[in-house]
């Protein structure tokens, strides 16, 4: 795979504790998470809405703003990917239970927010968005993948992607099979701008990442989207290398150049 560039504009973070990018990097430097702060709440969505949404989706669309407003950018100007290992593992076990037990008791809401883009379709309407939005899944590699698909649509016209990336607590038969604990979610506003900000430059080659030993992946090391963790680290670092899982034998090498 060739390169690809991008400046990244703007940051989204939530994990327990640290209810924002600010957050993240304090934590970074050595300060102590905040208490509280069981799940964020989704901005974007009209009150009703609100009540409504799973975890997955308050995450998802949390970090999106937060993204979006770092850059400047209007959510509905933004083609996005978003990228979940599971989706939403919590409602996913509800679905299986209840379909072998008492399928007639399926909740309507729950069945409208179980599919894995539930919340792709939330953003697009609560920013009013008609821009291309894409939900991708690949285990382990999800970050990694869906980072490499916004940079390809960069590449092929886009001036900016919205990267959003999530996931929840396992639970049931579903959450000991594929184990994720806790909330996180993170976003990125990509562009094919040259300002002085922070550059990234990716390339997929043969090798295998390590896990992430840095203070924000020790914090959410036990979540399925904690493979994203190390770029965010290095970026509150400052340093300028990082690889990421993207698949068996497989790592996204990103170089990162802080302006």
């Amino acid at each position: 795979m060739s390169a690809f560039t991008a400046s990244v504009e703007g940051i989204g973070f939530w994990a327990p504790g640290l209810p924002s990018w600010q957050a993240a990097l304090g934590h970074a430097a050595g300060n102590t998470p905040e208490a509280g702060h069981a799940r964020p709440v989704p901005r974007l969505l009209a009150p009703n809405e609100r009540r409504r949404a799973p975890p997955s989706v308050a995450v998802a669309l949390d970090v999106a703003l937060a993204a979006c407003e770092a850059a400047g950018r209007d959510p509905a100007s933004l083609s996005s990917v978003f990228a979940s290992t599971h989706g939403d593992l919590a409602i996913t076990d509800y679905m299986c239970e209840v379909l072998a037990t008492d399928p007639g008791a399926i909740s309507p809401t729950r069945f409208h927010n179980s599919v894995h883009n539930a919340a792709a379709g939330y953003w697009t309407i609560g920013a009013g968005c008609l821009r291309p939005a894409t939900a991708l899944s690949a285990h382990r590699a999800s970050f990694a993948q869906g980072l490499v698909e916004a940079l390809a649509q960069l590449a092929c016209g886009d001036d900016a992607v919205l990267l959003a990336a999530y996931d929840t607590q396992g639970s049931g038969p579903l959450g000991a099979v594929s184990r994720s604990e806790g909330l996180l979610g993170a976003a990125l506003v990509l562009s094919t701008g040259n300002g002085a900000g922070l550059r990234l430059r990716a390339t997929l080659v043969d090798g295998e990442a390590r896990p992430g030993d840095g203070p924000l992946a020790r914090h959410a090391a036990g979540n399925a989207m904690a493979p994203m963790l190390p770029l965010f680290d290095a970026i509150a670092a400052g340093d300028d290398l990082v690889l990421l899982h993207a698949g068996p034998g497989r790592v996204l090498r990103v170089e990162l150049a802080h302006g």
